[in-house]
C-alpha cells in the first residue's frame, strides 16, 4: 500500500471499535482496486462526535462508517439522508460529496446481497427481533418489494416495537405484522407460509442458544439466515441445516454492507469474492 500526499482517508467510528474487521476489508479493497486510500478505526467519545464528523470535510475524507452507539446520534450532523437511512432512523455510512455529508444505511442491502440467488421482491419473510439489524433488513425488504413481513419479538418488547412499525407503515404504506415469540403456533404458521426466515437477534452468539423452539418445523424451500457470524455456524443455522434447509450466516452481510459503502465512496466495485475467501479463513473454524 502506497501512502503519499494524495492518499484519502476513510474510518470507522464507534466505542469500542479496535476489534473491528472493517479496516481489514476496506484496506484489502483499496489495494486490490489500486485506489489511493487508507481505512482506520477511531474510538471516539460521544462528546467528540460532532468534531469528528466535521473532520470529514476538513480533511477531505471519503467518509466514515459508524457502529454503535453513534448510528442514530450522527444524523443531526449530516446534510442529507438516503431513503433507507431515513426509514431505518440510523446511518452506518457517511459519504463526503464535495463537502456535502450524506448518510446511508448499507446494512439491509448488504444482507440481501449476501443471500445466494434470492430476491425478496414478492416474497414472504419472518423476522426474529426488532433491533438495529432487524430494522435495516425490514426497511430494505419493504423498499425492495417484499409482499409480507411477520416480525416476532419477546412479549416484553411488543409495546416498545409497535411505534416504530407504525411509523414505518405511515411512511411507506406497508403494514408489518407483529407477534410475540412465545406464540409458537403463530410462529409455526407464519414460517410454513414464508420464503425467508431471519434471526436478527443476538441469540446464538453463545454457541448454545436457539432463538425459537427446536420443535418448529421448516418448509423444504425456506431459506434461513442469521446475522451472527461468530460462531461461524450458530445453533440456529445448524438446526436449520439438520432439517435440510439452506442456511446463511452473517459474514456475507458484513462483507456486502462494506462493499456498498466502498462503492459509494470510490465508485468502484469491491472484489468481494477475493475478500470473502480471506474472511472465511479468519472465521471458519
Amino acid at each position: 500500500m502506497k501512502i503519499d500526499g494524495y492518499t484519502r482517508l476513510a474510518a470507522v467510528i464507534a466505542n469500542p471499535i479496535k476489534h473491528s474487521i472493517s479496516p481489514f476489508i476496506h484496506n484489502q479493497a483499496f489495494e486490490a482496486t489500486h485506489t489511493n486510500g487508507v481505512y482506520v478505526a477511531w474510538e471516539v467519545e460521544a462528546t467528540d462526535l460532532a468534531e469528528t464528523v466535521a473532520n470529514i470535510r476538513r480533511y477531505q475524507m471519503y467518509g466514515i462508517n459508524l457502529s454503535m452507539p453513534y448510528k442514530e446520534q450522527v444524523i443531526s450532523y449530516l446534510d442529507q439522508l438516503s431513503e433507507e437511512a431515513r426509514l431505518i432512523g440510523a446511518v452506518n455510512t457517511v459519504v463526503n460529496r464535495e463537502g456535502t455529508l450524506i448518510g446511508y444505511n448499507t446494512d439491509g442491502k448488504g444482507f440481501f446481497k449476501s443471500l445466494p440467488s434470492f430476491k425478496i421482491s414478492g416474497k414472504r419473510m419472518v423476522l426474529l427481533g426488532a433491533g438495529g439489524a432487524a430494522k435495516a433488513i425490514l426497511a430494505q425488504a419493504i423498499l425492495d418489494g417484499v409482499s409480507q413481513v411477520s416480525v416476532f419479538v419477546r412479549s416484553a418488547s411488543i409495546e416498545k416495537t409497535r411505534p416504530y412499525l407504525e411509523k414505518l407503515q405511515n411512511e411507506t404504506g406497508f403494514k408489518v405484522d407483529l407477534f410475540a415469540l412465545e406464540d409458537v403456533s403463530e410462529l409455526q404458521a407464519r414460517i410454513i407460509d414464508s420464503d425467508l426466515l431471519v434471526n436478527a437477534t443476538s441469540v446464538g452468539m453463545d454457541g448454545v442458544s436457539l432463538p425459537i423452539p427446536a420443535s418448529v418445523v421448516l418448509p423444504e424451500k425456506l431459506l434461513v439466515a442469521d446475522v451472527i457470524y461468530q460462531p461461524f455456524e450458530t445453533p440456529f443455522l445448524n438446526w436449520a441445516r439438520n432439517q435440510g434447509n439452506h442456511a446463511v450466516n452473517g459474514l456475507g452481510m458484513l462483507l456486502y454492507q462494506a462493499a456498498e459503502a466502498f462503492q459509494l465512496w470510490t465508485g468502484k466495485e469491491m472484489p468481494t469474492d477475493q475478500i470473502w475467501e480471506l474472511l472465511k479463513q479468519k472465521y471458519q473454524k
